[in-house]
């Protein structure tokens, strides 16, 4: 296993999180812990969860990922061995009315905090993010922003700050990230920590693959230049940049076969550069979900590269892809690709 550090932290994760949102779903709790189990003996020492999860979203099965955690940690003592990062939903919505219908405030951090300890069967997060900005914005696949004059949102980033800054006082939790968000957004909660001296975010969680490489505008600059690392989700695609659904080996339980409506990386955009990453792994003697992982792992502003997967060999080849490097020859030939069909998906 390769190694980074969350960036301006003593913080040692590595390469590979163990992305977590179908347990509970998609995967029982037997499951589930015995991902975790092969992912440590691997070496993984950083696990992403979050109150939310499973997804989809549901009041049934709400928190039920940080459950199925906790009770590993419980049975088997190793949360000393595992960085943890879990998520605070941002702003209300329909989706998310069964956990509050309240913002960011004081009283709602808190106790978020505070529920997700009790699942987790611990008594501190490593890394505590916002799983979206609370404001109207371009996030989860919307392509452009506009502006909404009659958004209710004011400005809030000094006062989140502060009650995060309680949480770390309290001890429970160490450091705090965001996730979906902007360069706008990223560059405020810098701001206010550097003006306010205030804690800093960390790291940001944002979508990254082959099929959405958006992140390498503005965001990648504020990356290196800001020292914020990227945790990037969804490397795979949903499971498309496995190639699995243009060979039509897809199982029944894939992610796409049991929710369709997930379409952000179905377009025919996204099909037709699939279909030419495909040859280009193929024609390397790679698999494409290995080439797929192995480029979003070799970025410089990638911190982390959080894996999911619903099977023990899709975990195994995910971890494996730590140690396969892309030749130029290879980035060169995916980038033409990039060139000709820039961002199918965002």
């Amino acid at each position: 296993m390769k190694y980074t550090t969350i960036p301006k932290t003593d913080i040692k994760v590595s390469k590979i999180c163990l992305g977590t949102m179908t347990w509970g779903n998609q995967n029982t709790e037997a499951e589930g812990h015995a991902q975790m189990d092969y992912a440590l003996e691997q070496g993984v020492n950083f696990f992403d969860t979050a109150e939310m999860y499973p997804v989809p979203a549901s009041p049934e099965s709400q928190g039920e990922t940080s459950r199925i955690i906790g009770s590993w940690f419980k049975k088997t003592g190793n949360r000393d061995k595992v960085i943890l990062a879990s998520k605070i939903v941002g702003r209300p919505s329909d989706y998310t009315a069964h956990i509050r219908t309240s913002g960011l405030q004081s009283e709602s951090i808190a106790e978020a905090v505070d529920a997700e300890l009790k699942r987790l069967q611990t008594d501190y997060i490593d890394i505590y993010q916002i799983h979206w900005p609370e404001r109207e914005t371009n996030t989860f696949g919307k392509r452009d922003y506009v502006h909404n004059p009659d958004d209710e949102w004011n400005d809030n980033f000094n006062e989140v700050l502060h009650k995060m800054e309680e949480q770390i006082k309290a001890g429970k939790v160490r450091h705090i990230g965001i996730s979906n968000e902007k360069a706008w957004g990223t560059m405020r909660f810098l701001e206010e920590s550097k003006t306010h001296s205030l804690p800093r975010m960390r790291t940001i969680q944002n979508a990254y693959s082959l099929l959405n490489r958006t992140y390498e505008g503005d965001l990648a600059e504020i990356s290196m230049r800001e020292q914020i690392g990227l945790l990037a989700y969804s490397p795979m695609a949903f499971g498309v940049l496995s190639g699995k659904y243009i060979k039509g080996t897809a199982a029944d339980n894939a992610r796409l076969k049991l929710f369709p409506r997930f379409a952000r990386y179905s377009s025919e955009q996204c099909t037709e550069a699939t279909k030419q990453y495909l040859k280009i792994a193929e024609n390397n003697n790679m698999t494409l979900a290995q080439m797929s992982l192995a480029f979003v792992n070799q970025q410089p502003f990638v911190t982390s590269n959080i894996i999911g997967a619903t099977t023990m060999e899709q975990l195994k080849e995910n971890i494996d892809s730590v140690n396969l490097n892309l030749s130029t020859e290879v980035l060169d030939e995916i980038n033409k690709v990039h060139e000709i069909i820039p961002n199918p998906s965002v």
